[in-house]
């Protein structure tokens, strides 16, 4: 009777740390699974929402993800449970870096004569720096075109301010060229360049004439 009664409490000692170990088993999972439902949930959230709240979406993904890795040491089997922890943080460190780009404050408008600059060279070729080190044999011909073509379209809208800058940067792809040309220039490029320069000249004597009459006329109004 004796032997019974310690077989029966042995017995439900097993079924009790059975139970418990299920138990902890299933918590785990549950941990596991709120974990990846948590990071699908936020994919489906409005940039607009996420953005007003997104420290507090951001810590609470990080509270979810301690929760789920250290979920993982107490399932048996975890291989697949691994598998969906990495795969949902793989997703979420990709989804934040998209946020982030969207949430970046936008780019300051540049300025009005980095915009002239980005007009007669290309946006961001030229900047404060002065650096035409980009200009070369090849491309010199083209880049003289860009510029003069550029300048003949918006002649009647520039300023003379407009137009000092305009003749400050005309002089520093002369000057480019001057090395340009001991590095392979042709002569038929040279040729063109020379047409181009010809045409330039004029046009801007006349015009930076004109722009500045029209200003003394505005200052007498």
């Amino acid at each position: 009777m004796k032997n019974i009664k310690i077989t029966a409490a042995v017995t439900l000692l097993v079924l009790g740390l059975t139970s418990c170990k299920d138990e902890k088993q299933e918590q785990a999972q549950k941990k596991v699974d709120a974990y990846v439902a948590y990071v699908d949930s936020v994919k489906n959230v409005s940039a607009e929402n996420l953005k007003a709240d997104w420290k507090a979406v951001d810590a609470e993904y990080d509270r979810r993800s301690q929760e789920a890795q250290a979920a993982l040491a107490d399932l048996k089997d975890n291989s697949a449970a691994t598998e969906k922890v990495n795969a949902s943080k793989t997703k979420y460190e990709e989804f934040k870096n998209e946020m982030s780009t969207v949430f970046a404050p936008p780019a300051p408008a540049p300025s009005p004569k980095q915009q002239l600059r980005d007009a007669l060279f290309g946006a961001g070729k030229i900047g404060d720096d002065m650096n035409f080190n980009w200009v070369n044999a090849q491309n010199i011909h083209s880049v003289y075109q860009q510029f003069v073509h550029t300048v003949e379209d918006n002649k009647d809208k520039y300023s003379r301010e407009d137009w000092d800058e305009v003749k400050l940067m005309y002089e520093a792809l002369d000057s480019r060229k001057n090395t340009v040309e001991k590095e392979g220039l042709t002569a038929e490029d040279n040729r063109k360049i020379a047409g181009l320069k010809i045409k330039f000249a004029p046009m801007y004597t006349v015009n930076r004439m004109g722009a500045k009459s029209e200003e003394n006329k505005d200052a007498k109004k």
